[in-house]
């Protein structure tokens, strides 16, 4: 083997840039492919973790919505049951006033009725004694004759 005095020389310039290379360029090297896989690992890791916060926000989300509809469905429930309990209370209420406004006027009624009886018992009873007059031709005592006029005029 035939050894070159080139061949010598690029061996130990390749030897000393590899050495150079190995002990100036390739910490840097490392160092920044280790920053970068450590930049890319807590990229994951955020990313992964919003990922999780995402999913428990939905799930929060979705169960609030749901509390929140159960919660409007009883207001709507509730507000029915007071209308209709409102509505029961107005109708108890207007059939109550209605039966007061018709007993009084029952009473109203009965007690018209029962002075234009006593009205008509006392204009009878006085047609009767002026007719008692008339044919008897004398005066007839109202005083003697009221206990009579009184009972004509209950039975009447």
């Amino acid at each position: 083997m035939n050894l070159n005095w080139t061949f010598v020389g690029q061996s130990v310039t390749f030897f000393v840039f590899v050495g150079f290379c190995y002990k100036f360029i390739w910490p840097v090297l490392v160092s920044a492919m280790r920053e970068r896989q450590k930049t890319i690992a807590e990229g994951l890791e955020n990313a992964i973790r919003a990922q999780q916060e995402l999913d428990n926000a939905k799930s929060g989300a979705v169960e609030a919505l749901q509390e929140a509809r159960t919660e409007a469905q009883g207001i709507i429930e509730q507000a029915r049951k007071q209308a209709a309990q409102m509505l029961e209370n107005a109708k108890t209420e207007a059939e109550s006033e209605g039966e007061r406004i018709k007993e009084a006027a029952r009473a109203d009624f009965e007690t018209e009725v029962n002075q234009a009886r006593e009205a008509l018992r006392s204009q009878i009873a006085g047609l009767a004694v002026s007719g008692a007059e008339k044919i008897i031709g004398t005066a007839v005592d109202r005083e003697q004759h009221a206990a009579m006029l009184d009972k004509l005029a209950t039975e009447l």
